[in-house]
């Protein structure tokens, strides 16, 4: 188990109770009223230091290594059923970009997200999760697969952004983005998009247009990511804290916001601490949400899609 800075409270008293366990396990000394003790304080902790999360911390939980990505919750949610489909057919197959047909039940969905790697090779292969032009164009490409067979179409968004690099400029990345932002809004399949982990600009919004577009608890949803915004603003790192604070990145400053539709909670201290919890729930809001969207018309479903995104926003004249 891996801890981030804040959570070291919690691993100190982990290991004091897992001593006191063995020490119990060892000898003939009664340590169960001491363990009890130890249980409680480890418990009201974890409630402590959850309960009142910064934003930066938030955005490192989204970023945990252990923490379920793409495939993971399809292969949970969709079993045996999920095929795997590849390419866009114009230049090769992007590995960040994954995508593919399974079923919840009898429900069969089009399920669309970016994959990050699990150690430094994967996440090589998987570009970090940052996609290419044709990644995006792979996605519209089954978007409008599932759009053919009448199948609704599930994305779930986990990027630090689409790839910058000179050779995605040269491919048009700015053009395949684009053009995914627009012809979402005329898909006539529900789009039910998750932010399952990073939100980052365009590289999430690429696939990220949709009938219901909810956050996980602890996930983060913003034009640029803190690190980089410190950057800009005071030309250097050492202001990411205070960066994530002023973007009001979380599930909570974007539902207050009305930019998002809902928040998908999670098990206390992040989706990785119990992962049949954060599937579980997943699937519900999947099907939950797909039983509000099926009994609209497609002129009433793609009406308010585009009337969601014309109403956000405030400003003053």
């Amino acid at each position: 188990m891996e801890y981030l800075d804040f959570e070291l409270p919690i691993k100190d008293l982990e290991e004091q109770l897992t001593k006191c366990t063995l020490i119990g396990e060892e000898s003939d000394v009664d340590v169960s009223s001491t363990c009890k003790q130890i249980e409680k304080k480890l418990e009201e902790t974890k409630k402590d230091i959850y309960k009142n999360l910064t934003a930066w911390q938030r955005v490192q939980l989204s970023r945990h290594p252990n923490r379920p990505y793409t495939l993971d919750y399809i292969k949970a949610l969709c079993g045996d059923t999920f095929v795997e489909l590849f390419g866009d057919r114009n230049v090769k197959d992007d590995k960040a970009m994954v995508g593919g047909l399974g079923k919840i039940g009898d429900q069969s969905y089009m399920f669309i997200g970016q994959q990050k790697g699990y150690n430094t090779k994967t996440r090589q292969y998987r570009n970090f999760g940052m996609a290419n032009p044709e990644g995006y164009r792979k996605a519209l490409r089954l978007m409008h697969m599932a759009e053919k067979f009448n199948i609704p179409v599930v994305t779930f968004i986990d990027t630090p952004g689409a790839y910058p690099g000179l050779e995605a400029e040269e491919r048009g990345q700015g053009e395949a983005i684009a053009r995914n932002i627009y012809e979402m809004f005329r898909i006539t399949v529900p789009i039910i998009c998750i932010i399952i982990g990073e939100g980052a600009s365009g590289g999430a919004l690429g696939i990220g247009v949709g009938d219901r577009v909810t956050m996980l608890e602890n996930t983060w949803y913003s034009v640029i990511s803190p690190e980089n915004c410190s950057s800009i603003l005071w030309r250097s790192w050492a202001n990411k804290e205070r960066a994530a604070e002023a973007l009001k990145l979380t599930s909570k400053d974007m539902k207050s916001f009305k930019l998002v539709d809902d928040i998908i909670p999670e098990p206390l201290g992040g989706a990785h601490t119990n992962r049949e919890e954060a599937f579980a729930s997943v699937k519900q809001y999947i099907i939950d949400t797909y039983d509000v969207l099926k009994k609209m018309t497609t002129e009433e479903m793609l009406d308010k899609r585009m009337e969601k995104y014309f109403e956000m926003g405030e400003y003053k004249g």
